[in-house]
């Protein structure tokens, strides 16, 4: 997996020979053959959607909950195909699955954010997968869990599969949130760090969860210069079996597309890239300054865990982390920062503090010479 070179890119996918750049939409789920042919027929008045997706088989929380239509959405699929030219792509969460993905002639597949959480259920797939050529796409655990969403990636690498691709689809919240999925922008940019040959696409809807947050999640993952999306639609939203609340119509997902702002990703531009050049080293000096303050801040922690230590007294001391979170806080705010950026901030540091004043408490070496 370290070398991706093999990968093949988007446009190389199909025989269309399109652009990197990908689009695929459709319901959550397959809900009746009338549903899925009208979404396909709404939703393929756009160049850039390429890709039919739905829902065949649900994993649901609950037994009693609508579970897919399963193999007869299948059929349904392949008549969309025949009606609107677009590929088609579905969930699979088992070895049969990929089998009848595989005998209706689906043209991609993809492993869900529960199934990626099982390394065995990854594998299984991975196994009845090998040695076919369709594209895999890869979602991201529910939890952030950069190294699962790796190993599943790897594992299908490893059988040869080459057209594959990951799927930003948000992180399970612990806290109450404007989300359905916190976005956590900085995992997948650190994939496309650690992998720049591998694609890498967003799902805005399991990220909002709201229909009304998918248009600004979408440029969002358009400026972070992913490689497409993956959105759901349906003819009637909020009629639908499943998800209702993050599904749009054909129409609204039309104007989201219309409305998206494509920006370059660099500029030959000698002006430009003189400007960017000064504005980057400016940068430069400043982190350079910052983390020579921060070193220096960890230094008289570090006097105060031995004074601590000497006194006998705790390390977390909550009156005065209150204090620093309030002046701290109320000093960012007049700077210009962003409160959930800097509460952040603070907490790493303090974190950072904690871990080396315990090292400090617990130092054996320390211990034997008193």
């Amino acid at each position: 997996m370290k070398n991706l070179s093999d990968i093949v890119p988007i446009h190389q996918w199909f025989d269309d020979h399109h652009e990197d750049f990908l689009v695929i939409s459709g319901p959550c789920s397959a809900e009746s053959r009338d549903q899925l042919l009208q979404t396909a027929e709404g939703i393929s008045a756009h160049p850039w959607v390429r890709v039919l997706r739905a829902g065949i088989w649900k994993p649901r929380t609950r037994p009693d909950d609508f579970e897919g239509v399963g193999e007869t959405g299948l059929e349904w699929m392949q008549e969309a195909r025949e009606k609107t030219g677009l590929r088609l792509a579905v969930e699979v969460a088992s070895a049969s699955h990929v089998e009848m993905a595989l005998r209706h002639q689906i043209d991609m597949v993809w492993l869900g954010a529960r199934t990626i959480s099982n390394p065995f259920s990854v594998q299984e797939i991975t196994n009845a997968l090998k040695g076919t050529n369709i594209p895999v796409l890869v979602k991201n655990p529910t939890n952030p869990d950069f190294n699962l969403w790796v190993g599943a990636l790897e594992r299908l690498h490893r059988a040869g599969i080459r057209k594959m691709a990951a799927v930003h689809r948000g992180f399970y919240p612990y806290e109450p949130t404007r989300y359905r999925n916190i976005p956590k922008w900085e995992i997948p940019i650190e994939l496309k760090r650690q992998f720049p040959g591998l694609p890498v696409l967003c799902d805005p809807s399991h990220i909002a969860g709201e229909r009304t947050l998918i248009p600004d999640i979408s440029q969002k993952a358009l400026d972070l210069n992913m490689n497409g999306l993956m959105i759901e639609a349906h003819i009637a939203p909020s009629q639908a079996q499943s998800d209702a609340r993050q599904q749009v119509t054909p129409e609204e997902l039309i104007k989201t597309l219309k409305d998206l702002k494509q920006r370059k990703t660099g500029s030959s531009d000698n002006q430009f890239l003189t400007t960017l050049d000064a504005l980057r080293e400016k940068i430069d000096t400043l982190d350079a300054r910052m983390l020579e303050v921060i070193a220096e801040r960890m230094k008289v922690v570090e006097e105060i865990g031995k004074y601590k230590k000497d006194n006998q007294v705790t390390i977390l001391q909550m009156k005065r982390w209150q204090a620093i979170l309030n002046k701290r806080l109320k000093m960012g705010k007049k700077l210009g920062l962003n409160e959930p950026f800097l509460m952040d901030l603070l907490r790493m540091i303090h974190n950072e503090s904690i871990q080396r004043q315990t090292e400090i408490m617990n130092d054996p070496d320390d211990q034997q010479q008193e």
